[in-house]
């Protein structure tokens, strides 16, 4: 756990988030600024600052993070009409929060090519 990170906060249970799913791994919770009708960030429990900062040790966990998120995708029934998984990685592809962190986005068409 990082001591200044907003994620591992929310991990911690000192912030509120809107929480969506849980494992012993991964937390999903509801976007506070949705760019979608559907917005819920998927993160590891673990700090881990960047998509750079994966190693070998990591390929179950990100895995994971991607079944979690075609189950939370399911439920809301974004299946059906198509959702979008994006991990940023860096200032310059907005990456704000360096915790590692996948967006879920979906309930509208998303244009292409982003950004």
């Amino acid at each position: 756990m990082s001591n200044d990170c907003l994620f591992c906060k929310i991990v911690a249970g000192e912030i509120p988030a809107k929480k969506v799913a849980e494992t012993a791994e991964l937390l999903a919770f509801e976007d506070v600024n949705p760019q979608a009708p559907t917005h819920i960030l998927i993160i590891p429990k673990e700090h881990i600052p960047s998509n750079l900062d994966l190693t070998d040790e990591n390929k179950t966990l990100v895995g994971s993070i991607f079944l979690l998120a075609n189950e939370i995708a399911k439920e809301r029934e974004l299946d059906k009409s198509g959702f979008r998984v994006v991990v940023n990685n860096g200032k310059n592809a907005g990456q704000a929060m360096f915790h590692i962190h996948f967006h879920l986005l979906g309930g509208r068409s998303l244009g292409w090519p982003p950004g």
